[in-house]
């Protein structure tokens, strides 16, 4: 699934390319991307709008619009956005389309069809917003780690699925939690309220790392996510335990391990990370 590294990679690419622009006509070969509104009014109310702003919180992608409204995309499992020329062949999967009044078009496209469209007051006085209860954008300048021991504090769960629930921390993911885990020698079936004072340190710096430098490597694929222009991601080349299971470990040469947590597959070194 795309993690907050691919989405950020996404929001940067179309800042440039969609401030400013208008958009013309929307078409849905598969309308229930939409989640809300219903579909017509979906097209009723961005047609015509001109985006001001392309953002991210967490893993949403935000477009902004000058009549208040937002339109926000989640990629779910396999989405990717594909800025094209309208007439460029059509990709496979396309499920929603986006015609601009440059002749550009943006695709979403989502083979499994988890992805998630929405069309809402962006000052959140229509409904919740999808991140209504989000906790804080780790890469922040506000987000110490003061924030998140307290957000940690007394909690019993096992540390990995606390940091992919996303009222914990914003973004992360299955790929970048194993990552930051790793950096921080922490093993995943911790439990949050053992952690010590040094280990909560290290997590916090590993998390900002982890996801600073996926981003600067724009995004990690194995399968299906792709930048606008359809390319692939270059992090997976830098990933220390996930998807190496059996391969030595960077740092001390043990075979990764994988096992589930929380439902999860979950890759560890057994010897830098003990439990």
């Amino acid at each position: 699934m795309p993690e907050l590294p691919e989405v950020e990679t996404m929001v940067r690419d179309l800042s440039p390319r969609l401030t400013g622009r208008r958009v013309t006509a929307v078409e849905a070969p598969f309308t229930g991307s939409v989640r809300y509104p219903d579909y017509p009014e979906l097209v009723d109310r961005l047609v015509g709008q001109e985006i001001t702003g392309v953002s991210r919180r967490g893993k949403y992608a935000i477009f902004s619009l000058a009549s208040g409204d937002a339109l926000i995309l989640h990629r779910g499992m396999t989405g990717s956005v594909l800025a094209r020329e309208r007439s460029d062949p059509m990709e496979q999967w396309v499920r929603i389309l986006f015609r601009l009044d440059d002749g550009t078009e943006l695709r979403f496209q989502d083979s499994r069809k988890f992805g998630k469209v929405f069309l809402m007051e962006e000052n959140g006085a229509e409904r919740p917003l999808p991140w209504n209860r989000m906790g804080p954008e780790p890469l922040d300048s506000d987000f110490s780690e003061d924030a998140l021991q307290r957000r940690l504090e007394g909690r019993t769960a096992l540390i990995k699925p606390l940091l992919l629930n996303q009222e914990i921390v914003a973004g992360l993911g299955n790929i970048y939690a194993d990552e930051a885990l790793f950096l921080a020698a922490i093993h995943p079936e911790r439990r949050a309220n053992t952690l010590t004072a040094e280990e909560m340190t290290r997590l916090y710096g590993a998390i900002r790392t982890v996801l600073r430098n996926a981003v600067e490597g724009r995004g990690t694929t194995f399968s299906a996510y792709k930048d606008i222009e359809g390319r692939a991601g270059s992090y997976q080349g830098s990933l220390q335990v996930f998807h190496r299971t059996g391969e030595p470990c960077p740092r001390c040469g043990t075979a990764i391990m994988r096992t589930v947590v929380g439902g999860r597959g979950t890759h560890f070194c057994p010897t830098c990370q003990p439990r």
